[in-house]
């Protein structure tokens, strides 16, 4: 039997271990503010800032760091970036199992943060050792695989928590992330690494002048953080608009938890699919379906009438997810050197976060000056804005090449 090529081998091992990290990286989200309540006397004004300040910290720190290990990675290696990460969240989110005090686990979590980049060191190393012909696949089976980690995470840890207790809950998602790091470490093997030793590559300048379009590159960048501020926008209200669709009777919290995990779902399905229609097609094509068809999804949504139609509207935005985030990366990919791939995969991992920061700023914002439909409606505009940008930075730049 003809033996399976490295790079479908370290696919195969790091689509699981991203799907454990997944699992664990949400698992503690669910129940994070009530742990919080244990470690002190809270008003409920406290509670919500310690809440949000201990939640967006993490992205915070993880956006500022995440160039600095990106540039390491491309000397090093991307595999040694994945065990640097998950052996050092392993620790340090099993040790948040111990804290005594809300400022502890605010140290913690801003820790957590600057251990980060286990899923995007590990989709530079997809990306660098797969053919790139097959690289939109590849890069939607990792998307696929972290995205269903992720809709498990909160159901796993809820039931932990049900079962033993929350500090319980922290020791357990340290073993998860220890069992990815030993999955990386004995099964991955990163065959065409070649170390950047240019001086001149140090600096984001340099890196800048070995892409063959910068515009196209710092584009792309964009993207990402548009398409997380738009997702993210919509996720502080989500159970607030069925509270209100629901007029506030029947099982609230249950139907919010199950429409919530629908996106995921569905991007689950559909990622590698769009990845290897994307290969064959190209991949901006893809892209451009999943602006479209967010556009309408999301304007739809503002003018639901009940919970079943909301719950269908946000199940067909996960196949317009699954036509993004995955297949901006890999157009990185496509479009960037090999050697400072570990570098443009960090600054796209900083854009997310950023993204991931003032999402909710922005849907709670709205929310609150006007109403629940109009975070739908805005977030409509921000998708078509990003569309155009898309077209301008992107789409116009690959017909140049």
């Amino acid at each position: 039997m003809k033996e399976k090529p490295i790079w479908k081998k370290n696919l195969f091992v790091l689509s699981i271990a991203v799907f454990i990290a997944g699992i664990a990286f949400s698992e503690v989200m669910p129940f994070l503010p009530l742990y919080i309540d244990t470690l002190g006397k809270f008003s409920h004004q406290q509670l919500n800032f310690w809440s949000g300040f201990i939640y967006s910290g993490t992205y915070l720190v993880s956006a500022l760091i995440s160039p600095c290990w990106g540039k390491l990675a491309d000397k090093k290696g991307r595999k040694p970036m994945t065990l640097r990460a998950s052996l050092g969240m392993a620790i340090v989110i099993g040790c948040m199992g111990l804290v005594t005090n809300v400022y502890q686990l605010f140290i913690l979590r801003m820790l957590q943060g600057v251990f980060a980049g286990f899923v995007s060191n590990s989709n530079a190393l997809i990306a660098t050792e797969t053919p790139k012909e097959k690289s939109g696949q590849a890069l939607g089976t990792m998307a696929s695989s972290f995205t269903a980690g992720n809709l498990l995470g909160p159901f796993i840890g809820g039931a932990l928590a049900s079962i033993f207790s929350y500090r319980v809950t922290f020791f357990i998602t340290g073993g998860l992330l220890l069992i990815s790091f030993f999955l990386s470490l004995f099964f991955v093997h990163e065959t065409d690494f070649k170390p950047v030793t240019e001086k001149k590559l140090d600096k984001a300048s340099g890196i800048i002048k070995e892409l063959r379009s910068p515009q196209l590159i710092f584009g792309l960048l964009l993207t990402t953080l548009i398409i997380q501020a738009a997702n993210n926008s919509i996720n502080p209200i989500v159970s607030l608009y069925v509270k209100q669709l629901m007029a506030n009777h029947g099982n609230v919290v249950f139907i919010s938890g199950v429409i919530a995990a629908l996106p995921g779902i569905a991007t689950f399905l559909a990622a590698s699919r769009f990845g290897a229609l994307g290969d064959r097609i190209g991949t901006h094509k893809i892209i451009v379906g999943g602006f479209i068809g967010a556009t309408i999804l999301f304007f739809l949504t503002a003018f639901v009438q009940n919970t079943v139609e909301l719950g269908i509207l946000r199940f067909l935005v996960g196949f317009t997810d699954a036509c993004l985030f995955p297949q901006v990366q890999t157009l990185l990919t496509k479009n960037t050197p090999a050697k400072i791939t570990g570098r443009i995969f960090s600054w796209n991992q900083s854009a997310m976060y950023v993204g991931n920061i003032f999402g909710p700023l922005l849907g709670s914002t709205i929310s609150g000056l006007t109403s629940y439909s109009m975070v739908f409606i805005v977030t409509a505009i921000i998708v078509v804005f990003n569309l155009i940008l898309f077209k301008f930075n992107v789409i116009n730049n690959l017909r140049q090449k």
